[in-house]
């Protein structure tokens, strides 16, 4: 690579909006929640399906996401990706029963587990040195940013032209950045890697997360300990045996498991996911604590969001210029105290002020614990796998999102009915003892490095 392409930042800037639009799909859904339900006359399981449904296709498939932009060319899957996100999209918006609704959520997933990857690869070969750590913070803040920023753009597009435009709103997104990419992506050029794709293990892995989540997502109706739900968990542990059986036995598996066996990997990795289904689980009480029993309107409840997105922000931000300083570990411990504090509010006190209270404390501890993890993760990765690892990464923020709405739900679940108050009572207390927890394993499993100020963070 002689001289740098001068539309290079350009190139980030379009590919980075598509990320933003691929996290903000998790979170901007959540305050929609009750319209969706009422309009559609959805059961609790199938609302909660409505979040999952998205979060599971886009974690299980993104290991394959990514291994097909290595072998296929990342243009192709790029685009492929974005035309699939954005007409389901649109099919998604036009539901008018749970079918269309969760089969539409089901394609965007499909498609964001493309796009996401494959745009990651992109920016990781189009720049070189310190313009790639200032590309990766830019994408980093994107795909932070949208998540907070989903929940108060859900506000004021539910409230306004309604609960559809939260999905038609990335039909004339998707169509600029797609015809603006097609003429600016470079050609993919001869096939660097060559093998075949790992269908079956892309498959071993969602059926077995799928699996987990809907026995989670049943467990308040069925009995957490009752035979069907424990007996579920345990086909989920089987399928995930015959993955890593699979695995070491293909010439070109979906991943080295070997990487798995690094703390810090491994650390990191278990540190985001609690700290991605920590966070959903607020903003899925909050949303329905705020518009149930308050009875405030989509709009009111997005705009006491705010608070809460920028304290996301303001986390990460603070935790970026501390982890070089300090190392992952204090960064990680007081994010998750922090955490555990902030919830610790609403499931102490009940009130609109107290929700919002504990989930902005709570968030500035979440937004840091992001940066922690990424830099865990990374801190023992060698350059050739910062592609697996930044696959990793992606698909155990999607399943932490998964969970923390399958687990919280069936927490809450008197509550999410409209009968009392005691189910999200119980939920951010559950929120707060696991938040607790975290910060006494960070403790003893995040190990004790000072990360190089090089490292990349990729959320």
């Amino acid at each position: 690579m002689t001289q740098p392409d001068p539309r290079r930042w350009r190139l980030l800037g379009l590919l980075a909006i598509a990320q933003f639009m691929l996290i903000l799909d998790v979170t901007v859904v959540a305050i929609a929640l009750p319209n969706i339900e009422t309009d559609l006359g959805l059961q609790r399981e199938t609302l909660t399906w409505v979040v999952s449904a998205y979060t599971l296709m886009f974690g299980g498939l993104m290991l394959l996401g990514g291994r097909a932009a290595d072998l296929l060319g990342s243009r192709r899957v790029v685009l492929t990706g974005l035309a699939v996100f954005t007409l389901a999209s649109l099919a998604t918006g036009l539901a008018n029963g749970p079918e269309l609704l969760l089969g539409g959520r089901v394609a965007q997933g499909i498609g964001a587990a493309m796009l996401s990857p494959a745009a990651l690869s992109i920016v990781t070969k189009t720049f070189d040195g310190e313009e790639r750590n200032k590309a990766l913070g830019i994408w980093s803040a994107m795909g932070g940013g949208g998540s907070a920023i989903g929940v108060l753009l859900g506000g004021l597009l539910t409230a306004g032209p309604g609960w559809q435009w939260v999905f038609y709103i990335n039909l004339p997104i998707g169509v600029v950045v797609f015809v603006q990419l097609l003429r600016m992506l470079p050609v993919d050029g001869p096939r660097e890697e060559q093998g075949r794709l790992d269908v079956p293990g892309a498959l071993l892995v969602t059926a077995g997360t799928g699996a987990a989540i809907y026995a989670l997502i049943n467990a308040a109706d069925r009995g957490w300990l009752s035979v069907a739900t424990l007996g579920t968990l345990a086909g989920a542990l089987v399928l995930y045996g015959i993955f890593a059986q699979v695995q070491r036995s293909v010439r070109s598996p979906l991943m080295d498991l070997r990487i798995l066996a690094r703390r810090s990997v491994a650390a990191g990795l278990f540190m985001l996911l609690v700290a991605t289904a920590l966070m959903i689980s607020m903003f899925f009480l909050g949303s329905f604590y705020l518009q149930h029993f308050k009875q405030y309107g989509a709009l009111r409840t997005g705009l006491l969001f705010l608070p809460v997105a920028l304290a996301a922000i303001a986390g990460a931000h603070l935790a970026g210029q501390l982890v070089g300083k300090v190392g992952a570990r204090p960064v990680v411990l007081a994010a998750f105290l922090i955490t555990a504090a902030g919830v610790t509010v609403p499931a102490v006190w009940e009130g609109a002020a107290m929700i919002v209270l504990g989930m902005t404390v709570g968030t500035i501890g979440l937004g840091a614990a992001f940066v922690g993890a990424s830099t865990t993760t990374f801190a023992q990765v060698a350059p050739h796998e910062a592609g697996l690892a930044s696959g990793l990464l992606s698909t155990f923020h999607e399943f932490g999102a998964s969970i923390g709405v399958a687990v919280v739900s069936s927490v809450a679940a008197a509550s999410l009915a409209g009968t009392v108050t005691t189910g999200f009572t119980r939920g951010f207390t559950f929120a707060a003892v696991t938040a607790a927890l975290a910060a006494v394993l960070a403790l003893v499993t995040v190990p004790a490095l000072k990360p190089s100020t090089g490292g990349v963070h990729v959320h």
